[in-house]
């Protein structure tokens, strides 16, 4: 095995990263080549759909796929609405919209998340307001989150102010971090207490429940990534999904550049965006969504193979979801203990050059060039996250 020159010279994070590095090659079966953190497996109908696809000559905006890959996403998660779309990303945009963020509202969000989260909020003009996770879910606390709003805002003719900057608060944009289910029945509570809407970045959390409720099915709207590491691709790819027959009509207009039905003429009514979600990619997501089931399978069981290998590590832990849900397994993730997170960058570097492809929780949303400006709140458990979590190989192709 190839070594590195390790930026601590002691000999305790050369031990610590090749224990690491050992247990995560026993729990996947991997001896040799490169272990990624997620790769797209295909066990299906992808080949066949992608040459009816090909075939029909329907591989743009229009074409059964789409419509198809919306229906049995809307059967597989039980909500009423499903809107397909080009990414996650123009689907927290749309999202945003529909639910009725305008221009310098404030937008309740957590600095723990993809960067897509943030920036959709100022897609539309809006400012993120960040505020600090819980240590279970990393998820946005629904404590501070209430204190918050207790004691920073003001009500004025039915809305919601910053006492301090005096723009309205509009929306909360919570995350299921890693898959796992945030506290989302306790933010909506509190959304509903404040007349709030609720937007659920739900992007890495495909078939995750609570309650037997579908993550991203507990807001006013919630959305959905298929991008290429997600629990099924669709190439690149994203959902809006709701209850609200309004809100789902508003978003698919303004994702299908709010074009008016007509026979020949284009009429367009507002400012619409290109985001609906092409045939092609629809075709490849209608035949993952048919092994979704067997995929979260395959997830799991690895899981349960780096719970054996990681039982007796003294130095950090595996990251276990609460009991209270169900998990879709998306990305795994060990948690090395306060007195040895120091050493975090020493198992990455070692990890990497051993073929591991290990990762840090993305870089706080505070921490950032574009977001740094913008009002912040007191985030300690963000901070010891970012600095304490690895993620590591999650994928449905190892044994």
């Amino acid at each position: 095995m190839e070594t590195i020159k390790l930026k601590n010279s002691n000999r305790k994070p050369t031990e610590i990263s090749e224990i690491f590095v050992q247990s995560i090659k026993q729990a996947t079966e991997k001896k040799s080549g490169l272990l990624a953190l997620h790769e797209p497996v295909f066990l299906g109908n992808e080949k066949k759909y992608l040459n009816e696809c090909i075939e029909s000559s329907f591989v743009s905006s229009a074409g059964p796929f789409t419509d198809k890959f919306e229906k049995d996403l809307i059967k597989l998660l039980g909500v009423k609405y499903a809107v397909a779309m080009s990414s996650g990303t123009a689907a927290l945009h749309i999202a945003l919209l529909s639910v009725g963020v305008k221009p310098n509202d404030e937008v309740l969000t957590t600095p723990l998340t993809f960067v897509a989260t943030s920036n959709a909020i100022r897609y539309v003009n809006a400012y993120p307001l960040f505020i600090d996770v819980e240590m279970e879910t990393f998820g946005i606390d629904p404590n501070r989150l209430a204190n918050f709003l207790k004691k920073q805002t003001i009500s004025r003719n039915g809305e919601l102010f910053n006492r301090v900057t005096n723009r309205r608060i509009s929306c909360i944009l919570p995350t299921h971090v890693f898959g796992i289910p945030c506290k989302i029945q306790e933010i909506v509570k509190i959304a509903k207490t404040y007349n709030l809407k609720v937007v659920e970045d739900a992007s890495e959390a495909l078939m995750s429940r609570v309650n037997e409720i579908s993550a991203g099915g507990f807001g006013d709207v919630g959305v959905l990534s298929f991008n290429g590491n997600k629990i099924i691709t669709t190439g690149g790819g994203g959902a809006l999904i709701t209850n609200s027959k309004v809100l789902a009509k508003k978003a698919k207009h303004l994702s299908t550049t709010a074009k008016l039905a007509h026979p020949w003429d284009f009429i367009h009514d507002e400012v619409g965006y290109n985001y609906r979600m092409p045939n092609i990619n629809a075709a490849l997501g209608a035949a993952q969504l048919e092994m979704a089931k067997t995929i979260l399978i395959k997830k799991k069981n690895l899981f349960e193979k780096y719970k054996e290998t990681f039982r007796n590590i003294k130095f950090g832990r595996l990251m276990l979801p609460p009991s209270n849900m169900e998990w879709n397994y998306w990305l795994f993730c060990f948690q090395l203990s306060n007195e040895n997170k120091q050493y975090r960058d020493n198992i990455l570097d070692y990890s990497n050059i051993n073929n591991v492809m290990a990762r840090p929780i993305w870089e706080l949303m505070t921490n950032l060039k574009a977001f740094e400006v913008f009002d912040v709140e007191n985030i300690p458990n963000a901070k010891l996250l970012r600095e304490t979590i690895i993620s590591i190989p999650s994928g449905a192709n190892f044994k």
